[in-house]
């Protein structure tokens, strides 16, 4: 049906004659099942056009795919069309199945005479299997104007099954000013509100060749923080800061926008595909019974932050029993997991942090607001729900700090006597915030106020995990510069987790 990405008509839609490569944002794949995945692109011979149309014509267009055992497209395996519409943007979405589990394949597409690049991607065991090991890697908060991507081109040379994206893939702020030291065009200097904006931002960043190539080795399984739409936006509520119109109509339209561009944008499925100004973010992907993946929402559903969304050392609101950070709805549905899932290790894709955080390391408890800290009962309902039903191993894996973080989880931070009852890793950002430090006297601070804080640093890069039968252990990759390109990576401390044994070993 044409919209949705899905090519059910036998009309040919041939391609127009075109300005440029339309394939200048890449491939994609993502969400891996044991039968399939879903393939991504979207065809934008000039992704800076100031309509957000990507240099293409108000036309469907037929696109054709091909995904094959093999680099070489000797052993193709299935062949398809799907029909890029303007509607979309002309980004398609095809959801492949019949391939077989815990394989790599190989796919590319076709659009009039030009090809694609050449995209890789694997699908999962069989859901009843027990695979010896997951490899992968977590990433968040890519702030364009704060430096450069180097981190994927070192996440790309890695052995990962896949790589997972917690949010702030896009900033909707503009780019006049960065760090990068570069003159930008002044279609990116404004703030990002509406669709064609949006589709800007996206094109801007996508355009980067670390992320195309990261991209195009790995599915990618993602979600959203608060900038792919705006700062620290909560529910139906705007942040009061300078725009002149705080009506939550108005800001749903917002919403709206900015999650049809992150859908055109991403390898997701129709099942996230957005209604309006609401998406369905939550769902569960499996490896084999070794891990359960249940990715989060944090936005939608939450209440407003309490006391606004700054930080409090005196807020009694944020240990209010009926504010929610998940909603009911949805953290019911962690918790049937919880109980229903078979997988030795059972992992949380979270957006923002969901330990405790003091910045006071004196008697005070100094706590930002917007993360888990501003919604103590729901943080304290998820984590003694996962404690009372015995679940096996608890790892939480969060973006949006900028920092990195190995703590234990605790069933109740206000107990000092509180028992461990899962684990959390906090991966730094690929750019934001620019050039970091190693730890610096936040960092020397954060270790001295929580004790249940194992590791901190502050250095820009990405998270690589290694998942077994006897162990999880996270490799906190980092690099020592972002505001100019090439840096080196290095792993900066390894911390594991044992099985059956909650918390953070370093």
């Amino acid at each position: 049906m044409l919209g949705t990405g899905l090519w059910t008509s036998g009309a040919a839609y041939a391609a127009p004659t075109l300005s440029g490569d339309p394939f200048s944002l890449g491939v994609a794949s993502g969400e891996p099942l044991p039968d399939g995945v879903v393939l991504w692109t979207r065809l934008a011979p000039d992704p800076f056009a100031v309509d957000g149309l990507g240099g293409m014509p108000q036309v469907p267009v037929r696109v054709e795919y091909e995904v094959a055992a093999d680099e070489a497209f000797r052993r193709v395996v299935k062949r398809g069309s799907v029909v890029a519409t303007p509607e979309l943007a002309h980004s398609v979405h095809p959801e492949i199945s019949g391939l077989q589990p815990d394989h790599v394949y190989y796919y590319r597409f076709r659009a009039g005479s030009y090809i694609s690049p050449v995209g890789r991607t694997r699908t999962t065991p069989p859901a009843l299997s027990k695979p010896n090991d997951l490899k992968f890697a977590f990433a968040s908060c890519q702030a364009w104007q704060d430096g450069y991507y180097t981190a994927y081109d070192h996440m790309a040379e890695e052995n990962l099954d896949f790589v997972v994206h917690l949010g702030d893939y896009i900033y909707e702020s503009g780019v006049r000013t960065n760090k990068r030291g570069v003159t930008t065009d002044p279609k990116f200097h404004t703030e990002t509100f509406a669709l064609a904006r949006y589709r800007l931002q996206y094109g801007l960043y996508k355009s980067e060749e670390p992320l195309k190539k990261a991209h195009a080795r790995f599915p990618w399984i993602v979600t959203f923080d608060d900038h792919e739409v705006e700062n620290n936006w909560a529910g139906d509520i705007s942040q009061a800061d300078t725009e002149p119109d705080q009506d939550p109509a108005v800001f749903r339209q917002r919403r709206a926008d900015a999650f049809q561009a992150m859908y055109e944008h991403q390898p997701l499925r129709l099942a996230q595909r957005p209604n309006g100004p609401s998406i369905q973010a939550y769902r569960r992907l499996s490896y084999g019974r070794l891990a359960d993946l249940a990715m989060l929402d944090t936005r939608q559903y939450r209440d407003d932050q309490p006391d606004g969304d700054g930080e409090s050392a005196t807020s009694t609101e944020r240990f209010n029993p009926q504010r929610t950070i998940l909603g009911a709805e949805q953290r019911d549905w962690v918790i049937r997991n919880f109980s229903r899932s078979p997988a030795q290790w059972q992992i949380l894709g979270n957006q923002c942090p969901m330990g405790q955080t003091d910045k006071d390391p004196g008697p005070a408890e100094l706590v930002w607001l917007d993360p888990w800290d501003g919604y103590v009962a729901d943080r304290n309902r998820l984590l003694a729900a996962a404690d009372d039903r015995g679940v096996r191993n608890l790892v939480v894996i969060t973006g949006d700090r900028h920092q990195n973080y190995a703590w234990d989880l605790k069933r109740d931070y206000q107990d000092p006597e509180s028992p461990t009852v899962g684990s959390e890793f906090v991966g730094t950002s690929i750019t934001s915030g620019g050039d970091g430090v190693d730890v610096g006297p936040e960092g020397e601070k954060f270790l001295a106020a929580n004790s249940h804080m194992k590791f901190f640093n502050s250095q820009r890069g990405y998270c690589r995990v290694h998942v077994d039968h006897q162990r999880w252990t996270t490799d906190f990759r980092v690099l020592p510069y972002v505001q100019q390109a090439g840096a080196p990576v290095s792993t900066r401390a390894t911390v594991v987790v044992e099985d059956k044994v909650p918390g953070v070993q370093i």
